[in-house]
């Protein structure tokens, strides 16, 4: 047996296809007469990103639902992709972790086979790709939409891109949000974000930003104090990438809580 390809899903598709994320035979018979299944299975919300001066900083809450029930408090939506790349999902949770673990094999097959890491451009493309193959599955309600960011090393700066269930790229400037509360998450960014913010200074805004999103939408979590559950966070800059240790999170979201006690609405941005 031969890899033959650098895409570890196309080689996956000529020797193993049933190894492939697909739908339970149940399932896909509902898919065929048309169903949406949407229900069937945990959503994961909310994903922001934002760049600073050197690197680039994800985070998600920790609130998986199914329709009007907390499905889960504390899963995990942030995923390190590569050395200098994260990817964060929002959307059915099963088929997004699984689409997370196929793009991480085929940024290291592709490493393995060329020798070299994928560009950031490159690495882009490759996710959207596998979003494409999830097309059939979306249109039942099975919808996966993942947020990519990262350090470009051939220009210094953070990235971040985002994408449609068609598997559409798009890139993002200074800051992004996907999920059901990212229009929430957007406003909050909108307000806060600064383009000299530094590393600390940009977790900051995401958690505040997450607050944001959790205080107005139903399926995203905020900080949750009794059970000390708090954002995942990472930080990717040009030494690669790391998650924040979840006392640095929390010392961050208890900051933020503390000074939401004494103004709800957020931190005052000036008019002008």
């Amino acid at each position: 047996m031969a890899p033959g390809t650098s895409s570890f899903s196309d080689f996956l598709t000529t020797q193993a296809p049933d190894l492939l994320p697909h739908l339970p035979s149940s399932a896909t018979h509902a898919a065929e007469q048309g169903r949406d299944l949407g229900h069937l299975a945990p959503h994961g919300t909310t994903i922001v990103a934002a760049t600073f001066n050197g690197g680039v900083v994800m985070a998600g809450d920790r609130r998986a639902t199914m329709g009007n029930v907390i499905a889960q408090r504390d899963i995990e939506k942030v995923f390190p992709a590569d050395e200098y790349s994260v990817v964060g999902i929002a959307g059915t949770a099963g088929l997004a972790v699984e689409m997370v673990r196929l793009f991480q094999t085929e940024l290291e097959h592709y490493e393995k086979i060329e020798g070299t890491t994928l560009s950031m451009d490159g690495k882009a493309n490759r996710l959207a790709a596998l979003i494409r193959n999830n097309l059939a599955m979306a249109m039942q309600g099975l919808a996966v939409v993942p947020l990519f960011a990262g350090h470009d090393l051939a220009t210094g700066h953070g990235r971040i891109f985002s994408y449609d269930v068609t598997g559409g790229r798009y890139e993002e400037t200074a800051f992004h949000s996907v999920g059901s509360g990212s229009v929430f998450a957007r406003g909050s960014l909108k307000k806060l974000y600064r383009e000299d913010l530094d590393q600390d200074g940009c977790v900051a805004a995401v958690v505040q930003a997450l607050y944001d999103a959790a205080d107005d939408d139903s399926a995203t979590g905020g900080p949750d104090l009794a059970r000390r559950i708090f954002p995942v966070v990472h930080v990717v800059t040009a030494e690669g990438g790391h998650r924040l240790s979840d006392a640095d999170v929390a010392e961050v979201a208890d900051r933020v809580v503390a000074a939401r006690l004494l103004r709800p609405d957020g931190p005052v941005a000036p008019l002008v």
